[in-house]
């Protein structure tokens, strides 16, 4: 049994003070009805008009509702699901669960100042007065209860589906989908599109608290195969970004038009795949361009430094690494030595073997293979 139920078995109306009261219920609900416009700011334009109509018919509802109850003609439970559905449409109009509580407070006192200034005068016994304090107030927090959940509930169901948005416009960001496509799913999410997206992948575990330190309009994605997440960073600056990042496991992909975020995820995913270790992939152009396609890179390399598979093994590689810290330094002798750690002599020696096996070593376009092939260490 609820409470108002409990109290209403505990208090019964004769029929003289309930028809009192009845005759008075349209002059209490437009009371209470503008009591509440007077003095909760968030109702001072919404209850004019249709609107205000329609509330004071619910209002005038519940009262009569209370009084079925009052003279013990009704159950507890009637009033609940409209007071539920109250509680989602104030979300839906706008309005936060402070402001309807305020609503019922205003309006409860209103209500038992009429209802008391009808029911006494009709001979209500000064015994049963308290009782029925305790029962309009209960049956008042019992509607604000019920509205109060359905307020959470549409508020959590339109978080849920709000999220649902977001993610799925960050799917379609990975994927590359077409700007119309991205567009369309941006309004849905209600997202603001950015000037820019940084793409940053981390371990999913610390993609939502990475997140939280980020700007809100962040996407997050933390559910990719191999316990991947992604952020999906708006106009970042890239410096203060790298240094929120600082104890995550993470690597940052370029800045890219918004619509064009997949490429920043791109770079990111396959930076991360070069080594464990990357963190910003401005840092690694060179390996990048140069793993871009590995097929190629190796047909170069074999084509480019065939002169050197004549040689063993051990002599091949002092020359190949002579050669790339040569081209690396313009010939520059002493810097070459110190790259390499040897004498200048040895630097000296050495040149003239690789003279030897690319008699073209001078040509601008020999220069650009070789130094393309040795480009990254051979591993």
């Amino acid at each position: 049994m609820s409470r108002v139920t409990q109290r209403a078995s505990e208090l019964a109306l004769d029929e003289t003070t309930v028809t009192a009261l009845r005759a008075a219920l349209k002059t209490t609900a437009d009371e209470v009805v503008q009591a509440i416009i007077d003095e909760v700011p968030s109702y001072a334009n919404a209850l004019s008009g249709h609107m205000g109509a329609t509330i004071r018919r619910a209002v005038r509802t519940a009262l009569g509702h209370y009084l079925d109850l009052a003279s013990g003609n009704a159950t507890g439970g009637d009033g609940g699901d409209a007071a539920y559905e109250l509680g989602r449409g104030e979300v839906r109009d706008g309005r936060s669960m402070d402001a309807l509580l305020s609503a019922y407070r205003v309006g409860a006192r209103v209500a038992w100042r009429c209802l008391a200034a009808g029911a006494v005068p009709a001979g209500l016994p000064a015994a049963e007065v308290a009782k029925f304090a305790e029962l309009t107030f209960a049956y008042i927090d019992e509607l604000s209860a019920a509205s109060a959940a359905g307020h959470a509930d549409e508020l959590a169901a339109r978080g849920r589906a709000h999220e649902r948005h977001l993610e799925h416009l960050a799917r379609d960001l990975l994927a590359g989908v077409s700007p119309d496509v991205l567009l369309a799913s941006a309004q849905r999410a209600g997202w603001q599109p950015p000037v820019t997206l940084t793409a940053v992948l981390l371990p999913a575990a610390q993609a939502r608290p990475a997140y939280r330190a980020l700007d809100p309009s962040t996407l997050v994605l933390d559910d990719l195969p191999d316990a991947t997440g992604v952020l999906l960073v708006p106009d970042a600056d890239r410096a203060h970004l790298l240094r929120q990042l600082t104890d995550r496991t993470a690597v940052a992909g370029p800045a890219r038009p918004w619509t064009r975020a997949s490429s920043s995820y791109a770079r990111a995913a396959r930076a991360r795949s070069l080594s464990p270790d990357v963190r910003d992939t401005e840092d690694h152009l060179p390996e990048l361009v140069l793993s871009a396609d590995a097929d190629a890179f190796a047909d170069l390399r074999a084509r480019a430094l065939a002169p050197l598979r004549t040689l063993p093994v051990a002599t091949a590689r002092r020359l190949e690494e002579t050669l790339r810290a040569w081209l690396l330094h313009q010939g520059r002798r002493e810097e070459v030595a110190a790259a390499l750690f040897v004498h200048p002599q040895t630097v000296r020696y050495r040149m003239s073997q690789l003279r030897e096996l690319f008699p073209d070593l001078a040509s601008p376009h020999r220069v650009l293979e070789l130094t393309l092939a040795v480009g990254l260490r051979a591993s």
